[in-house]
């Protein structure tokens, strides 16, 4: 499918819940924020029946995300429903890992291929102001986790905060010396009730990449410096890994956007940074035949933004990062 300024859209991340077992200081509000109830959210034949229609109209990459996909009971039987649909060509899961070392094994069975897993800092300290509840052992462990159960390469996010810890991302860069890892550094997005905190800590990409020269020596531009996914990719001469940086801030990548995302409440949502939503739930509830819900994912489609107006002062407001579905 094209939409209309020509896209190919053909990535859909699907949100599983928006509950979370960390409170990541730029994502989750000091006071919470509310959950949807187990029975609003999709069930695995109610996901199985989306991603079905998603792939009909030409959707080959599903990625699992939250909240934390790890909560749901249910997550090793909905990696098996969508790793089984014919015309799916990617089933990615981000996860920030704290369950991920009994879950690994089982999910790579299912039919996961690979994880993104979410850590801001090898520094205890830094870790736990900004990733509360999260610890290094348990991080090293669901990485070793995800490496035995095949779930490879490994890419590890880190959201870069000012006066946390930007100031230790070369460290972070660093593990990629000795493994094919990707670490990759993202700038502050501002949604929801959290745009305040985004705006008053962002780091852009350049202040990153410029802390990482300063330390290791200049980055080498891999793809021609075009944006890959989400990241353009570098790496430092005689290490084996590579270092990304996801700007959408201060380095837009809006022309080349490929992706959709499916809220834990079921609803369709063309642009992170949009509020405009279209409830594909409704349709799977009233059990609407796959040619309606593929009437969802067109007109979703069709109606994809071509950019953000965060220079204006607009952010969206319906929801926090959690409850979008990261």
């Amino acid at each position: 499918m094209r939409d209309s300024h020509g896209r190919q859209i053909d990535y859909l991340r699907i949100a599983l819940t928006d509950r979370c077992n960390l409170r990541c200081i730029y994502c989750m509000p000091a006071c919470g924020v509310p959950v949807t109830p187990a029975k609003q959210l999709l069930t695995p034949g109610e996901l199985e029946r989306a991603a079905r229609a998603a792939v009909s109209l030409g959707f080959r990459k599903f990625r699992l995300t939250g909240g934390e996909p790890t909560l749901r009971a249910d997550l090793v039987e909905i990696v098996a429903r969508l790793a089984n649909l014919p015309g799916v060509e990617e089933l990615v899961m981000t996860t920030n890992g704290a369950r991920l070392a009994e879950l690994a094994e089982p999910l790579a069975r299912a039919g996961l291929e690979r994880v993104n897993l979410h850590l801001d800092s090898l520094e205890p300290h830094s870790l736990s102001e900004s990733m509360p509840f999260n610890s290094l052992e348990r991080a090293w462990q669901a990485i070793a986790a995800a490496e035995a159960a095949g779930l490879a390469p490994i890419k590890i996010n880190a959201v870069v905060v000012k006066g946390c810890n930007d100031h230790l991302t070369p460290h972070l860069a660093q593990l990629t010396k000795k493994r094919d890892w990707v670490v990759r550094f993202i700038e502050l997005i501002p949604v929801g009730e959290m745009a305040g905190f985004a705006l008053e800590h962002f780091v852009s990409s350049e202040a990153t990449r410029a802390a990482i020269e300063a330390r290791h020596g200049p980055l080498v531009p891999l793809n021609g410096g075009q944006v890959v996914g989400e990241a353009k990719l570098y790496h430092l001469p005689g290490w084996r890994g590579k270092i990304g940086f996801i700007s959408p801030v201060s380095e837009p990548y809006c022309d080349s956007c490929s992706r959709m995302r499916l809220t834990a409440d079921g609803r369709l949502r063309p642009c992170l940074l949009s509020d405009r939503e279209f409830d594909l739930r409704a349709v799977l509830r009233r059990g609407g035949a796959q040619h309606e819900l593929e009437q969802v994912f067109r007109q979703a489609v069709l109606e994809k933004p071509v950019g953000w107006r965060l220079q204006e002062g607009i952010y969206p407001q319906n929801r926090t990062m959690g409850q979008v579905g990261g």
